[in-house]
């Protein structure tokens, strides 16, 4: 019995050394791995060929060049790892990336597991359809396939409001983002429910945009943040301070415009989606508030 609470004492001393070390870790080994998204929209998304660029690539890309000054590094080695809705957690925790620059809400549940930088983007879910498909509301999903990603908390949103409502419909699961526009852009789905900025990035990069549109109640504003691990506060404020200097300086601004307003690779083609009143809060007032604060008001 002694033996095994000494070893899980240990386990957990071990854990804690590895999640409070990241600076030391990056410094000792001149590298950092970025968790990317291949589908997040204009937020993080892949050219092929091992290319991940996006909004929140560009703001990470600035963390880690300040962070190289900080542990006085001439160079610094950034890897990207590709992560899901599903892994992006697990393989923060166990080391295999440092930060996870993606699309992920900040919330309560997930906050006993990481940590979260401040609020770069505010966010509405949202519902994708046909643009002939008649369907213009949530109660016009009676019966209908939803696709949504595995994951996401679209998929606890969906659930929720299937409760609320008595709206009967099927729900159908994508690997990731483009996989789940797959299914409504086949037609094995008559909706798609994510993030408004996700919805509107997927449909700029479609064969024919124009046949498709956002419609429906807003169904959640969520705060999407950086992640990086747990209990290691150094980290966390070398991030956080790279960020609150960007807001401060109108660099965020200026790099929204750049890749929701302004037309973006590998199509030339525009998002479209104007800064949120929320999202313009966020970086007046920094903070890493969790999505429960956002449905008190």
């Amino acid at each position: 019995m002694k033996k095994s609470l000494l070893a899980l004492s240990l386990a957990v001393a071990l854990g804690a050394v590895h999640a409070e070390d990241t600076l030391k870790k990056i410094k000792d080994s001149g590298s950092v791995t970025m968790g990317v998204r291949e589908s997040s929209g204009a937020l993080s998304f892949t050219l092929g060929d091992g290319k991940y660029t996006g909004f929140h690539i560009e703001v990470c890309n600035k963390v880690l060049s300040d962070v190289q000054k900080q542990v006085g590094l001439a160079k610094l080695d950034v890897k990207y790892q590709p992560v899901t809705s599903q892994n992006r957690i697990p393989l923060l925790q166990n080391g295999t990336i440092d930060i996870e620059c993606g699309s992920t809400t900040n919330n309560a549940t997930r906050q006993k597991d990481v940590s979260f930088a401040v609020t770069t983007f505010v966010e509405e879910v949202r519902i994708a359809v046909k643009a002939n498909s008649g369907i213009a509301a949530i109660a016009q999903l009676n019966g209908k396939n939803v696709a949504t990603t595995t994951g996401t908390t679209s998929v606890q949103l969906l659930r929720k409001h299937e409760r609320a409502t008595g709206v009967d419909f099927k729900e159908l699961f994508g690997k990731d983002h483009a996989d789940s526009f797959l299914l409504l852009e086949s037609g094995r789905a008559e909706a798609f429910v994510m993030d408004g900025q996700i919805l509107a990035g997927n449909i700029a990069k479609a064969k024919n945009p124009a046949d498709f549109k956002i419609v429906g109640e807003v169904l959640s504003v969520e705060p999407i943040a950086i992640m990086v691990r747990k209990d290691d506060p150094a980290f966390k404020k070398a991030v956080d301070d790279t960020i609150i200097g960007m807001m401060k300086s109108g660099e965020i601004a200026k790099l929204y415009d750049k890749w929701f307003m302004q037309p973006i690779p590998p199509a030339n083609t525009k998002v479209g989606l104007v800064a949120s009143e929320a999202t313009k809060f966020a970086w007046a007032n920094p903070n890493d508030n969790p999505v429960e604060s956002y449905l008190k008001k």
